[in-house]
Parts: C-alpha cells; structure tokens; sequence
C-alpha cells in the first residue's frame, strides 16, 4: 500500500497543476522544482552556522555551502560529509536541498558541505562528476581550515546525487585519499534500466520514465557514456574495496530495484553495506516532510547510521 500521506502529495500535485519535468525546457524546470519546496519541504531546522564557499578547478566556478551541527564549536574537528543534491543531473540546487543537509548535519553531527555541481544540458557528462570530484579534493587539501578530519569524509547524495556519490567512490578507489562511507539516497546507478521497479512503478509515482528518459538525455550527450561506470556505477567491473554504505531506497519507486541490485554488488565484493528500503514511499520523498513524516525518520536514519560508523560501533 503507498503511504496515505504520499499519496496526499501526489494529489495535491495534481491539484496544483504542476506540469511535469519533460514538458518544460531545464530553466523552467528548475524553477519549478524550486518553487515546488512549498508545498512539500518543512520549515528548515537551526544548525550552527552555515559558511559559504566557492571553490576552482580546471577554470570553474563551484558553490559549496559548509553546515555545522548544532552543539558544535567553531573551532572543532568534525567528521564531514559531500551531499549532493538530486534532480536528474538537471534541476536542483543548494537551495533545493537545504533542509535535507540541515537535518543531516545535525544528525550525524557532522560538518556537512552541500556542492552545486553543473547541470545538464549546458553542462553534460561528466562535468557534475568532475565537479564532485574536485570538491573532494578541495575538502581534503583545507580540511585544517575547514575543520573537518580528513580521515572521515563521507560522500551522499540523493538519486542523481547518489550516481554522483556511488561514482566517486569509485573513481577515488585505492587513492592515498578517498571517501570512508557512501550515503546513497534511492540512488540512480545504471543508465539503462530495465528492472521489475522500473516497468512497475514508471507512471503514476512521481518519477515517470519519461521523466527519466528526458532528465538522462539532458546529462549524457552520446548514447555509449550510458556504458561508462562513471554514469553508471553498477557496471563498474569490480565493487571491491569501496567505503562502507547504507542504501536507502522507496517501495514505490522506479529506482528501487537498481539501488537493491547495487547494495547487493556491494556487499558480495564484501563491502560492509546496509539496506534499507521504505516500502511505502516514492521517489523523492526524503524533501517532503512537511506532508511525508517518513522523511524525517528516514533522514534522522541516514544520520544515525553514519554517526555509528564514525564512532566505530
């Protein structure tokens, strides 16, 4: 059964009118996935502080907005981690995803540090990976200043910012600094679904496959990076050696069975992996908690999973 209160989303969706992503041009999609936060979002929760950072690679400009957990000093050594926002690697922002890394930040109590990575079609693949990949960077070379430990930075994301997180992972793999936990939030992990969740769940949930078909063709601008594991992580030839996870995803989601199938990759190449899966949810659902309570257990999970493994326990 989908949750009552999900479902009280979509309605309202329709009520409103909101038209969906693939009949609109990305500005405007943007826009509305921006304007969309009032109907589903609650109000932001208090942290500490928030900082804002910009940082440079290869002559490109990155927005980074840092988040101290409530309780903290200013001057204290936090575990961190990299969020990155979903939205099909087309819509989405810092703002977008503000009350997520502020219910996390203070979850976990860590630093958390949300990147606004490129987006598709101006920016195609691989330019939201190497924008992660250099805010990983940036995060190790001024962990001191930022006051984080560099030894314990994770990397998250929801969806698109699951591919994002999952494919830094491996692309940082066996290097003198790499991530210490993955956080994949009903995370999109190959570029050519073909699941039961997929065919079952593509229309009437949310995310639709035209939805998908377009936010994909907006990211990847030639069909054979579908093939690479940077776009998709679940065809990397190995999962061994890769952070420690937690895989979260939604019953009623057409990513579902992807997100299983690569909490189950991970775990066979003996990755230390949980697997949570919120039956009765949709995609996206972890924004909505002004109208979806689940959000919130779901993400005060997320924070509780990682504060376990920084604490070693």
């Amino acid at each position: 059964m989908l949750d009552p209160q999900a479902r009280q989303f979509l309605d309202l969706m329709a009520a409103q009118g909101v038209p969906p992503a693939h009949t609109l041009t990305a500005p405007q999609a943007r826009q509305a996935y921006l304007q969309r936060r009032a109907l589903s979002q609650p109000e932001a929760t208090a942290v500490a502080a928030t900082h804002d950072h910009t940082l440079l690679h290869g002559g490109v400009s990155v927005a980074v907005r840092e988040y101290r957990p409530m309780g903290s000093q200013a001057q204290e050594t936090l575990p961190a981690l990299l969020y990155f926002h979903g939205g099909g690697w087309t819509v989405g922002n810092i703002e977008t995803h503000d009350v997520v890394c502020r219910a996390l930040c203070n979850a976990a109590g860590c630093a958390v540090f949300s990147v606004d990575y490129r987006l598709g079609p101006e920016a195609p693949f691989p330019a939201a990976y190497d924008d992660a990949m250099a805010s990983f960077a940036w995060a190790v070379a001024n962990a001191a200043s930022l006051h984080i430990d560099p030894a314990r930075i994770a990397v998250g994301g929801d969806s698109a910012g699951g591919n994002i997180a999952a494919a830094v992972s491996l692309g940082l793999r066996g290097q003198a600094a790499h991530p210490d936990f993955q956080l994949l939030i009903y995370p999109a992990v190959t570029m050519r679904p073909d699941t039961p969740s997929y065919h079952a769940n593509g229309q009437g949930y949310m995310l639709t496959q035209d939805a998908m078909r377009w936010y994909t063709a907006n990211y990847l601008s030639q069909d054979q990076h579908a093939d690479d594991w940077r776009a998709s992580p679940l065809l990397a030839p190995s999962h061994a050696g890769l952070p420690a996870a937690l895989v979260l995803t939604a019953g009623f989601d057409p990513l579902r069975d992807e997100g299983r199938l690569y909490a189950d990759a991970l775990s066979k190449a003996g990755v230390d992996t949980q697997y949570v899966c919120f039956e009765r949810q949709i995609h996206g659902f972890v924004t909505m908690g002004k109208l979806i309570r689940e959000a919130h257990t779901a993400l005060a999970l997320c924070g509780h999973v990682m504060k376990r493994h920084w604490a070693g326990v």
